[in-house]
Parts: structure tokens; sequence; C-alpha cells
């Protein structure tokens, strides 16, 4: 039970968090584009690497705190089904070239930013 309290506390923070950033970089860019979905993917990804290292290979943190924040805060924070919906949408709406460039940009920006993120643990 202790796990399912960490995952869901977890994620209430991260679904918090995802809104506030996805709105706070919509208020900077405009909605033209979904920037907010792209940077909480890109910041949830180095996140993502970067935890992996410290709670996986340097830490003995139990499963709990594994589980809060990779699983719930991060979890909630990245936007997985929110990209394919924007990207559906964005093609539905006659703009391929966009849709293109959302998967291109968010898949390569987040697989570097995991290996970032990565990098910058094992350097600790």
């Amino acid at each position: 039970m202790t796990k399912l309290l960490a995952i869901a506390v977890g994620g209430a923070f991260g679904a918090l968090l995802r809104y506030g950033a996805s709105n706070g970089v919509h208020n900077l860019f405009g909605r033209g584009f979904p920037y907010g979905t792209l940077f909480v993917n890109v910041m949830g990804s180095l996140a993502m690497g970067f935890l992996y290292v410290i709670l996986l290979e340097r830490s003995s943190l139990g499963f709990e705190w594994r589980a809060a924040l990779q699983i719930g805060l991060l979890g909630a924070f990245t936007t997985f089904s929110t990209f394919s919906i924007e990207t559906m949408l964005l093609l539905e709406n006659g703009e391929p070239q966009k849709a293109l460039m959302n998967v291109v940009v968010s898949i390569g920006l987040c697989l570097l930013a995991v290996w970032i993120g990565i990098v910058m643990g094992r350097q600790l």
C-alpha cells in the first residue's frame, strides 16, 4: 500500500507541475505549436535520465522513493498522450509539416535530454 500511496502523491505533484510549466511556456511562446508539451516532455526526459542514475545506480533509497519520483511525479509530468493527440490534431487541421516537426523534435530532444540526464547523474 505504501508503494501506491507514494505513486499517487508523486503523481499529484507531477500533474500540478505539468499544468504550471506547460501554461507558463504557452504564455511565453503562444499556442500555435505545442511548445508546452514539448517542454515538459524534454524536461521530464532530462529528469528521468538524471534520477535513473541517482536513484538506481548511486542510492540505496527504497522503492517507494523511486516509485514516487519516477512513476508518479515524472509519469504525471510528462505528456506522451497529450503529445499524441496534439500531433493528430495538427494532421487533422491540415498542418502535416508542424505534425512532423513535433514528432521529430520531441523524440530527438527527449532522447538527447535523457542521455544528458544520465551523463549529469554519473558525473556526480
